[in-house]
């Protein structure tokens, strides 16, 4: 496994009563503590008093040593997140779904996965996803993330509609490692691959992309689909289309609103729709809130569309 493969880190885990560990980088000490809140004063002081670098920990009350460490100051910071980081350990995650339609028969095509915390988590996802990654456990949750979409397509989504499924092409560092978890848990929910789109997410601009292409390819090479999304935003241009081949591309919503009555969204859209389907890649139009918006798509050719006009997520999916 490589060292830098954060797919496969050990979760952040509180223990009450626990054990903190600080270390010098040469000797380990331990601080015991029966609640979190003390367990934070105890910290708080040690932080205070620190000479140097320091590392810590925390683990439970026979522990020897922590399963995982960090600076002092990351360490303190977990204990702000505690709420989050007890969610992502207990799994406390469903998937919501979000029709995706044919816009020429109006028939549910698929269903985009939306991760959501459960009833008793309650989390907002942008505070969710946002705590991960300054924890570091982003590639932990997008593993989890993707589990929990494969488990609500066994459960609600009939064979042959697809379900596409959104990642972090940032958290997967070797993809050959890295995704074995993911095609594991598709071979044991019995999910035809072949009904899997995987769909690229990402919030900061994506400067590899020879390895964003590398991952994709891994995904295809398991009969799953691929897709790029927020098209027109961000590294998602139209350019890139030829260098990553998606089989699926989603053109950004902000090209998509009020596209009836704007000429250059309209420009757009069309040059978007003709590089795709040059280059044998299906074309969505995602974040459709309006019959106008819905009949310029169609009018346009788009085949598929996704947005509020025709179903908002829910923990359920929308019937045919």
């Amino acid at each position: 496994m490589p060292e830098s493969c954060m797919e496969c880190r050990v979760p952040i885990r509180f223990y009450e009563p626990g054990r903190l560990f600080i270390s010098n980088e040469k000797d380990w000490s331990c601080i015991d503590f029966q609640t979190m809140k003390e367990a934070e004063k105890k910290l708080q002081t040690v932080q205070e008093k620190q000479e140097g670098a320091l590392i810590g920990g925390i683990g439970r009350p026979d522990d020897e040593a922590p399963l995982r460490t960090a600076p002092i100051g990351e360490v303190a910071e977990w204990f702000s997140h505690q709420e989050v980081i007890r969610v992502i350990e207990k799994n406390q995650f469903v998937s919501f779904l979000q029709p995706i339609v044919d816009a020429g028969t109006g028939s549910i095509y698929g269903y985009e996965s939306l991760l959501r915390t459960n009833k008793e988590a309650a989390i907002p996802p942008v505070r969710l996803f946002a705590a991960a990654q300054k924890l570091g456990m982003h590639s932990y949750l997008d593993k989890q993330a993707r589990e929990s979409a494969i488990i609500a397509r066994k459960k609600y989504i009939r064979n042959g509609q697809k379900s596409f499924i959104n990642f972090l092409p940032s958290t997967i560092y070797n993809p050959e490692f890295c995704l074995q978890h993911t095609f594991r848990i598709i071979e044991k929910y019995n999910v035809n691959p072949g009904d899997l789109v995987f769909e690229v997410v990402e919030t900061e601009k994506i400067e590899d992309i020879e390895h964003l292409r590398k991952v994709l390819n891994v995904y295809k090479q398991e009969g799953i689909k691929v897709a790029l999304d927020d098209v027109g935003a961000g590294f998602s241009t139209i350019e890139m289309l030829e260098k990553l081949r998606p089989n699926y591309i989603k053109i950004d919503r902000s090209y998509v609103s009020f596209c009836d009555q704007d000429g250059d969204k309209q420009l757009f859209i069309e040059r978007a729709l003709k590089t795709a389907s040059n280059l044998g890649i299906k074309t969505l139009a995602e974040g459709i809130e309006r019959k106008e918006e819905y009949e310029y798509c169609l009018a346009a050719g788009i085949p598929l569309v996704q947005g509020y006009y025709f179903g908002k997520p829910s923990a359920e999916p929308v019937a045919d």
